[in-house]
């Protein structure tokens, strides 16, 4: 509409003039174009920026987990978005070197709600563009286009940030072509200066490689994607910042799509139980701890629900404390051996109280007189209880059958089992409870584990017991 405005006028306009075109300087009137200086009737002229113009003050917000939105407003038509990530090569381990320059490769490929098309085209129709970079301490994603695109922008940015697919084959093309890359990198004499300078002047983390070797490099595949952005891309290290929007409104829009990103802490404490199936009265003693502690079907609560009239040593503790999400006891048998433990889901802050607690219930077990009578009679019910629901369904129940054969060459009836749960004696339970705090710990941890503590720490809250 301005550009036919504009057309239409000086068209008008130098019809209406006589003389040459530089006739103008001497006071003459032209019929060429008009001067520069001339006003066009019917366009109106953008008031100039003011010189006192300035870019507004940095406002952030704090998601409910943890998580920031930072943003300011600037003069001009375009934005920028982008969602920033503690996250690089100093979280690597040797299992995962070179994830976050893999991760950079895969910025804005297939999402599990757009395909790889579907995202190039939705950028080009803002006229936009975008950018991924990966260095020692952070992953960056931006998006630039004009401010009237700015919801787009965030969307799709958040989509790709944290829904990637990670499809096998584009993995596997990513990988070749970062393998080239890194191969020509590495020919750089100012880049393998740098590396050096980390390698060499720098201990732990810092010194972890920024471009990884080719091996390491074709080591990754979807699943270390997957276990690396998960472990790494939790909440409370997660910035969306913007530049030239209006922040009400970039929250508003953000937050629906980041609010429910865990920061969560999920940890299992687990230790050897000799004997495994071939020791009946050691499983049947296994089965009455789990219960006691909380587990087997009876004391996990996902989702932090808060349920009454439970009786574990371990669901008083979600009711006491809202941090933590979820806490059970668990064990895994196999023929010979089996393991123990206690698998925790807690706020990220509040993982180091949330261990103490796990530890304090699990040692208290291998003390005389934590558990009386009572609690040791309804323990042995609930788990006869679950056992005999385990195998209600055919299915369980010709799983078992297999099992046994295979374990004892003939099916033991299921009485033989009860009996023995029936036989569990408080001395059983503390001996079985300080025999398995005896033996080494295991620990696995995922999520944010930046407030986790050191496995030395842990391990010696069960060797000083």
């Amino acid at each position: 509409m301005i550009n036919t405005a504009i057309r239409s006028a000086s068209t008008s306009v130098a019809q209406s003039s006589s003389g040459g075109f530089w006739t103008w300087l001497t006071g003459a009137r032209s019929n060429t174009l008009p001067p520069p200086d001339f006003t066009l009737p019917g366009v109106t002229i953008p008031p100039p920026v003011p010189d006192n113009a300035y870019a507004g003050k940095t406002r952030i917000t704090t998601l409910p987990n943890g998580l920031k939105i930072a943003s300011r407003t600037t003069v001009g038509p375009s934005c920028s978005v982008g969602i920033y990530v503690d996250c690089g090569s100093v979280y690597e381990t040797p299992e995962t070197t070179g994830a976050s320059q893999l991760l950079k490769k895969m910025a804005f490929a297939t999402t599990t709600n757009r395909s790889q098309l579907r995202v190039v085209r939705e950028i080009e129709a803002t006229g936009g563009s975008v950018k991924a970079s990966a260095s020692r301490e952070m992953m960056s994603y931006s998006y630039g286009a004009l401010k009237t695109y700015m919801p787009e922008m965030v969307e799709v940015l958040i989509d790709c940030v944290r829904n990637p697919a990670f499809l096998d084959w584009e993995v596997k093309e990513e990988i070749s072509n970062l393998q080239a890359e890194l191969a020509k990198a590495s020919s750089n004499p100012e880049t393998l200066l740098l590396e050096a300078l980390h390698s060499t002047g720098y201990s732990g983390a810092l010194a972890n490689p920024l471009i990884a070797s080719g091996s390491s490099i074709g080591r990754l595949n979807t699943d270390v994607l997957e276990y690396f952005t998960a472990e790494n891309y939790t909440a409370s290290r997660i910035v969306l910042a913007a530049s030239g929007v209006d922040h009400d409104e970039l929250v508003s829009i953000a937050e629906p799509l980041l609010q429910d990103i865990p920061n969560s802490t999920n940890v299992a404490l687990a230790f050897e139980v000799p004997g495994g199936w071939l020791k009946e009265k050691d499983y049947a003693t296994a089965s009455v701890l789990q219960t006691i502690l909380g587990g087997g079907g009876m004391a996990h609560i996902p989702g932090g629900g808060r349920e009454k009239g439970l009786h574990s040593r371990l669901n008083h503790l979600v009711n006491e404390f809202d941090q933590i999400k979820s806490i059970s006891a668990f064990k895994d048998v196999h023929s010979n051996t089996g393991i123990f433990g206690i698998h925790t889901s807690t706020d990220a802050s509040f993982a180091s109280k949330a261990i103490d607690l796990a530890a304090r219930e699990l040692t208290a077990l291998a003390t005389p007189g934590q558990v009386d009578q009572s609690q040791l009679d309804r323990a042995k019910a609930s788990a006869k209880s679950a056992i005999l629901a385990n195998l209600e369904t055919k299915a369980s129940s010709t799983e078992d059958m297999g099992r046994q054969v295979l374990a004892f060459g003939e099916r033991k009836p299921l009485e033989d089992l009860l009996d023995a749960i029936d036989a569990v004696t408080l001395k059983d339970v503390t001996s079985l409870a300080e025999k398995i705090i005896s033996s080494p710990l295991t620990m696995a941890s995922h999520g944010n584990v930046l407030n986790m503590p050191t496995y030395d720490t842990v391990s010696g809250k069960f060797r000083s017991k």
